[in-house]
């Protein structure tokens, strides 16, 4: 997958077939126009592309929103490209392009910049300054400027329209199964392993702490089973987000312990994939209480069928 960041002065080398949008956690819904991008292409001697943006424009109006996203943008790549995409435009939302009109955009970035010869929409797509572009706006422009103009609906999932925000809500209340069917794979954070109080290794339970992008969605609070991955290895893990309340934490850290698993890993890069979600965030009368709960979920992680 070839990746053009901010193509101010860029112009595309080949016709392309794109689509536009944020494609946060590239869920199956978007993998879904990816694989029609991708079809197209091969039919019309075409390239398959997506224009996104970074920052997300949410955070351009609203600059004190505290916007958590699916993924961060090494992730987005990746997950493109796992899925076939030929290009990757990746645009700088700033003032100057958030004030760019519709029939400019259409006309200054899809058509003088990336050549588009076929465009796909979201079936609420709107686009420009004001959001004044929308599918009909480009259905009217189309014959003009000599590309073909879609639009796609909704994929659904237990009668809901799957979208970012649905699995972000998802994730909000630990519901990671149904984020992860939504996704069509795993929701994961990574990051390197960093220094905690080191408490886990006194009970016998050594975590590993995981530095995390400051943008990365966090789950909920509380306990889940993961996958891990050190080093290209898999483990079975379990994991915690919170505040560690049991020993008068103050900060939100996040702890992953590894079963079978005795190295030292400071520094290095873990990646975890979310499985399954036991309990919520407990503050335990001491120690021992909090072993006891320990135990079972290490019992519950090693049963758990990966």
């Amino acid at each position: 997958m070839k990746i053009t960041e901010n193509f101010t002065d860029s112009l595309s080398e080949y016709p392309l077939v794109l689509s536009i949008g944020m494609f946060d956690g590239v869920h199956i819904g978007h993998q879904s126009i990816i694989q029609k991008l991708n079809v197209i292409a091969a039919t019309k001697n075409l390239q398959s592309a997506i224009l996104t943006f970074w920052p997300h424009p949410r955070k351009v109006f609203n600059p004190n929103e505290d916007l958590k996203l699916l993924n961060t943008i090494d992730e987005k790549k990746y997950l493109l490209q796992k899925n076939g995409l030929q290009q990757l435009f990746l645009k700088e939302f700033n003032q100057d392009f958030r004030n760019l009109t519709a029939e400019e955009f259409v006309k200054e970035i899809l058509v003088e910049k990336l050549q588009v010869k076929h465009l796909i929409v979201g079936y609420d797509h709107t686009f420009g300054k004001n959001r004044s572009g929308d599918f009909a706006l480009l259905k009217k422009m189309g014959p003009e400027f000599g590309f073909e103009v879609e639009q796609v609906q909704a994929v659904n999932y237990n009668d809901h329209h799957i979208s970012s925000t649905q699995i972000r809500n998802a994730l909000s209340n630990g519901n990671v199964i149904y984020a992860n069917e939504m996704l069509g794979y795993n929701y994961s954070i990574s990051g390197k392993v960093i220094h905690g109080k080191k408490i886990g290794r006194t009970i016998g339970y050594p975590t590993a702490n995981i530095e995390v992008d400051l943008i990365k969605l966090l789950p909920k609070k509380g306990a889940y089973i993961v996958d891990a991955f050190v080093k290209n290895l898999h483990y079975k893990g379990m994991l915690s987000i919170g505040t560690n309340p049991t020993v008068q934490g103050d900060s939100l850290s996040v702890e992953v312990y590894l079963l079978d698993f005795d190295e030292d890993i400071y520094g290095k890069e873990i990646s975890v994939n979310f499985r399954k979600f036991l309990h919520e965030e407990i503050k335990f009368n001491g120690l021992e209480e909090l072993m006891v709960r320990l135990d079972e979920d290490r019992r519950l992680t090693s049963e758990f069928n990966f």
